[in-house]
């Protein structure tokens, strides 16, 4: 007969609590009690996460007290995908490193609606925000337009990026007002900032994606003044790859592309010998016209980084708009970001969902808050890493209402508490990542009648239940340690320990909303 964890109070059907299950023996030892019911008696439930773990003794918490946040004080590596569970990448030591975190658009240049822009993004504040939040793992943003849109991103008004890679030397004028671009001299101060940066983040724990381009900006916001470097009229060089051009093997010229090259080989120079670094190829240049161009810088990347001391994981995200995951699944990057909301873990590669791309803030609004919740610890049951696109300090109507005012109309002091819902999720997740043996967990949903279960079946399980009602995970006999978490509150419910007979044990929350539920074998 399965087992039930109900909630430590008195039980409205007690009078029917007759024939419990030998299966389910309490234990108490100062812990919130474990009730065993018949399978008659059922409690209504809403998330769950079911989590076993060997571990897991080392890093209990004690009930009624807000999750105790696990992350690595420092990154290490570099990074390469985990031959043990090619989901997650490993720093050589062989223990997975699960990626979750936030970024934003102006964490590496500075941008805003005023030209230039009137307020420095305070990147010290940032950094401790992060660390205070639990994240890991950010991409570093870049820019292609020094003055782009209106696009479909900047409705209200222009936003300017600086500093540039390529210094403005002139002579002549660009169409945004700034001296011409000399495409043959790199700004030595983009890239004295992006590794500062990057060095800062490994500092505090936090991995880096470097953004090398920027295609959405090339596809979606150019304008007459926006200063595009790769249009003849705003460059020194004689060089014309106007709109998405340089991200088009079939239309790039030679010299554009050994622009590029260059470009991409002083980016190498600049991070290789860090340890914290990843690489992305672009932010949604679109398919299929960048099809070919993105595999030809992934191999370039790879190619030059094999004759360096260090090599570095190179991903490749969705491709909007006319992108397919497939295109992502085929391509020889170490690690996507799919357009599927949630996508499926095989372990073909490392994927990081990122919000940019398969759950944008139209829907986000929409669906609500829970939603937002559920969408990260559904997608931390099946395998995938998460990261949220986050406004933080832009304002953006119907979208982010940062609190204060600065001296950009478009820049904020501090950031809307709106999306903590999803920030804190993404927080928990990694703690609980660090507290399991994640490199023996696997996607196994028919495990659980939820169909969300991380497991080392025998060992250890995290089974995540989206609706309101009892489920069911199958359970080789035991001993187990339990623990119960309210993702809503952020705080331990209860702790307890049960012993199963082997097979579907059914489980109840013992509080309102969505719940996890952490579990794993006591030691024999």
């Amino acid at each position: 007969m399965p087992a039930t964890i109900s909630p430590a109070v008195p039980s409205p059907h007690a009078s029917t609590e007759r024939g419990l299950s030998s299966c389910c023996k309490q234990e108490q030892s100062n812990r919130p009690a474990l009730k065993c019911l018949p399978d008659a008696v059922r409690f209504p439930t809403s998330l769950l996460i079911l989590s076993l773990a060997l571990c897991a003794l080392a890093y209990s918490q004690d009930a009624g007290k807000p999750l105790a946040p696990l992350r690595a004080q420092t990154a290490t590596g570099p990074l390469r995908v985990n031959p043990a569970n090619r989901r997650y990448f490993t720093a050589g030591s062989g223990k997975a490193i699960y990626l979750a975190g936030s970024h934003t658009w102006a964490n590496l240049p500075d941008r805003g609606q005023l030209n230039p822009p009137g307020v420095a993004f305070d990147y010290a504040a940032y950094m401790k925000w992060m660390v205070d939040h639990t994240f890991n793992f950010m991409r570093l943003w870049t820019a292609e337009l020094p003055d782009a849109g209106p696009g479909p991103d900047y409705s209200e008004g222009n936003f300017v990026a600086l500093p540039w890679k390529w210094l403005r030397t002139g002579p002549g004028v660009a169409t945004d007002g700034g001296l011409k671009f000399d495409l043959s001299k790199l700004d030595q101060s983009y890239f004295d900032r992006m590794r500062a940066r990057t060095i800062t983040a490994g500092q505090n724990g936090i991995y880096v994606s470097v953004m090398l381009f920027n295609g959405f900006e090339w596809q979606f916001d150019t304008n007459p003044k926006d200063g595009d470097p790769f249009v003849a009229t705003n460059n020194i060089n004689h060089i014309s790859c106007p709109d998405t051009c340089p991200t088009d093997n079939a239309r790039i010229p030679d010299a554009a592309w050994e622009v590029e090259t260059a470009y991409i080989r002083k980016v190498v120079d600049t991070v290789n010998d860090l340890d914290n670094v990843l690489y992305e190829v672009s932010n949604e240049a679109g398919s299929p016209y960048s099809d070919s161009w993105q595999a030809r810088v992934i191999n370039y990347i790879k190619q030059y980084e094999s004759s360096k001391p260090k090599q570095h994981p190179v991903g490749m995200t969705f491709q909007w708009k006319g992108g397919s995951d497939l295109t992502l699944y085929n391509s020889a990057a170490d690690w996507i970001s799919p357009g599927s909301h949630v996508p499926p873990s095989d372990g073909t590669k490392v994927i990081v969902n990122d919000t940019d791309h398969s759950y944008g803030y139209v829907d986000f609004k929409r669906d609500g808050q829970p939603a937002q919740r559920a969408w990260v610890w559904q997608n931390f049951a099946v395998g995938n890493n998460v990261l949220f696109m986050d406004p933080y300090l832009t304002k953006w109507p119907e979208r982010n209402y940062p609190e204060g005012s600065t001296a950009d109309p478009e820049v904020g002091v501090r950031p809307d508490k709106y999306w903590n819902i999803i920030r804190d999720a993404m927080g928990s997740v990694e703690t609980y990542a660090n507290r399991m043996n994640l490199v023996a967990m696997t996607p196994q949903g028919l495990l659980s009648s939820t169909g969300y279960c991380l497991a080392n079946p025998g060992v250890e399980y995290l089974v995540y239940q989206p609706s309101p009602k009892p489920f069911t995970v199958r359970l080789p006999v035991g001993t187990y340690q339990f623990e119960w978490f309210n993702p809503a509150t952020n705080l331990v419910a209860g702790t307890g320990v049960m012993t199963v007979a082997d097979g579907n044990q059914s489980f109840t929350s013992p509080f309102d909303g969505d719940a996890v539920l952490y579990l794993h074998a006591s030691a024999k």
